[in-house]
């Protein structure tokens, strides 16, 4: 396989065929990200995407997923987007489903017939980082889209018929807003209602703009204890019809998954537990990105 730069990927897609068709993220602004720093965003050429998917034909007939890499595979133009579809169907017809990252920018070029052809050639999953529904929060980390997109194009990928997984980073806000980065994510995603969220906890990463911040005491960071607070709170009001909330990222402090709404109420329980001290939170040093 030819892999350039970092190669990132969820948590979920941990087993899967890791396919690379674009290097970097088409945005790359985010003031907490330091996964493509002085990465220039570019489309993967076609003989390349089509050696690395023969390899994977050879070479990896027990792997039943395959995720598209890098940050933004949905930027790709549709027609070579059908062509690389169509090429693994071909190819590696045991693969079940394959994924990919989605962002405003991509999920708006594409028209929701586009996405419907995409889902019927085996793309079952998007991902979207949504990181908080608060805008003051998402005009001050450049995420380039405010709530209401956020919303707009989540339901756009949802109505395609693929599911959708939506990332929302705790702490992110600082102290000040904290809560209502948590109220705020908590009305998006009940807006949204995506079959999956995952919650990351913040780690600042040198040499991004939101680190000199912190060093520069623009930003608080807050404590283990308050990211507690604020997942309390996002999930109190986060209303899924039917969707897991996982926050076993192993960058948090206490690891959950909850189906919703069934497990609503005993999540919050579990939590008001840990913040009164009866249950151990995850130490520094076993934290990671």
């Amino acid at each position: 396989m030819h892999y350039e730069g970092m190669i990132i990927r969820p948590p979920s897609e941990a087993g899967s065929i890791l396919l690379q068709v674009t290097v970097g993220c088409s945005r790359n602004k985010c003031t907490f990200c330091g996964a493509y720093m002085g990465e220039r965003f570019k489309i993967k050429s076609d003989e390349i995407v089509q050696a690395d998917i023969a390899f994977a034909a050879q070479y990896c007939q027990r792997q039943r997923r395959v995720f598209l890499c890098d940050g933004d595979a949905l930027i790709i133009p549709q027609k070579r987007l059908i062509s690389i579809l169509t090429d693994i169907r071909k190819q590696l017809p045991w693969v079940t489903r394959v994924g990919a990252y989605a962002n405003v920018k991509s999920l708006k070029l594409k028209t929701p017939e586009e996405l419907e052809t995409l889902k019927s050639l085996g793309l079952g999953i998007l991902y979207m980082g949504l990181e908080t529904g608060d805008d003051v929060t998402l005009k001050a980390i450049h995420k380039g889209a405010l709530s209401d997109e956020m919303i707009q194009m989540g339901q756009k990928a949802r109505t395609s018929g693929m599911k959708l997984s939506v990332t929302v980073l705790l702490g992110i806000a600082g102290r000040e807003r904290s809560q209502i980065h948590a109220r705020e994510t908590g009305r998006v995603l009940s807006a949204i209602d995506p079959e999956y969220v995952g919650a990351l906890s913040l780690m600042l990463i040198p040499g991004t703009p939101l680190h000199d911040d912190y060093e520069a005491g623009r930003f608080i960071l807050i404590e283990p204890d308050e990211m507690l607070q604020e997942l309390r709170t996002m999930i109190a009001e986060t209303h899924l019809t039917r969707g897991l909330f996982h926050a076993n990222h192993a960058s948090n402090y206490l690891p959950i998954r909850a189906k919703l709404p069934v497990e609503q109420a005993a999540t919050l329980a579990l939590i008001d537990q840990a913040l009164a001290g009866e249950i151990a939170l995850k130490p520094e040093y076993l934290r990671a990105l």
